[in-house]
């Protein structure tokens, strides 16, 4: 059998480089060399390429300038974006690859868009009839109006990984948190305080999604998911399946899906959400490119539920190719 030649695509210009670069190492360390020959892109937060060996190493210094990207990506036969947050999970890479016609894992263009910008993320839900937080969008230059009461979240509309995220208490941290959420977004949001058991959901497929076991997301020393307690070892416990009734986890695992499917996601996600009034779920946001390292809850919540960290790759790039030769076939 012909190995195919993959292109892992890390690093990125958002301020979750690190972490791309890290879930990018691990994907390196477990694909198959008997099934695929892989090479990788790294890209600096500068916004520079460089192309390395695929050996497991991601390189830390990037030389070569973006303008080589779209030849380096035409010579390969499929792409493991392996990034986060903007310049890379927002659509703009996957926009770059459809130009080039390069088959790639994951949610494409409009998908991607629509679940990087919170605001638009959680319309789109309303209109669908899933339930989600409320919220109110402020741009540059809008009063800051808080009618949810407190505590309450602010969080810019466009970022991961809790960068940028406060948890306000009173109406002097809210102005504070503002400020700080815009360092990192033209557009803010202030949503409503969810107080419920917070369940992260992997999704899997195109036509025809699978649900994961969810798993219940405690924070251990932090008063909610914070930065610290998603990737400061020992901040939090992932328990699978959640401490929650079969009934509950199976709504969980419903909204998931439909939650995929109405946002037109494909090959892969990660659905955030909250079990509150004993029993009704609530979404708050969908990853397209979730955290993809061995031990990410993405990775541990398909393992418990019988899909192996080497499967699951697999499974993406085969997803990634029918995609990309149903697309083929249409009339533009």
């Amino acid at each position: 059998m012909k190995r195919l030649r993959v292109a892992v695509l890390a690093g990125g210009r958002s301020s979750e480089h690190e972490i791309s670069l890290a879930s990018a190492r691990s994907v390196l360390e477990s694909l198959d060399p008997g099934r695929y020959d892989v090479v990788t892109v790294a890209i600096g937060r500068d916004g520079r390429w460089e192309l390395g060996s695929g050996d497991g190493s991601v390189a830390e210094t990037l030389p070569v300038p973006a303008a080589n990207a779209p030849a380096t990506l035409g010579e390969v036969d499929v792409v493991l974006p392996i990034l986060h947050g903007p310049f890379g999970e927002d659509g703009t890479v996957q926009g770059l690859l459809e130009l080039a016609g390069v088959p790639y894992v994951g949610a494409g263009v409009a998908a991607s868009a629509l679940c990087m910008d919170k605001d638009l993320f959680k319309k789109v839900l309303r209109d669908s009839g899933i339930p989600v937080a409320r919220h109110i969008a402020l741009r540059t230059g809008d009063p800051v109006e808080n009618p949810f009461g407190y505590p309450c979240f602010v969080k810019p509309a466009r970022l991961g990984s809790s960068v940028g995220i406060t948890k306000a208490h009173d109406a002097d941290e809210l102005g504070d948190a503002v400020l700080l959420a815009f360092r990192h977004d033209d557009k803010v949001l202030i949503e409503e305080f969810l107080d419920g058991t917070e369940v992260e959901v992997g999704v899997l497929g195109n036509f025809d999604p699978i649900a994961s076991l969810p798993g219940q997301i405690v924070p251990l020393g932090h008063e909610w998911y914070d930065y610290a307690s998603k990737y400061e070892e020992g901040g939090m416990k992932l328990v699978v399946p959640p401490e929650l009734p079969d009934d509950v986890i199976e709504q969980a695992q419903r909204v998931a899906v439909e939650t995929f499917r109405v946002t037109d996601c494909e090959g892969m996600a990660r659905v955030d959400c909250f079990v509150v009034d004993g029993g009704r779920v609530v979404v708050g946001e969908l990853n397209t490119i979730p955290g993809f390292t061995a031990t990410s809850v993405y990775a541990k919540l398909f393992e418990a539920s019988g899909i192996s960290y080497e499967e699951l790759l697999r499974r993406l790039i085969d997803l990634a190719m029918e995609r990309h030769e149903r697309r083929a076939k249409l009339e533009y």
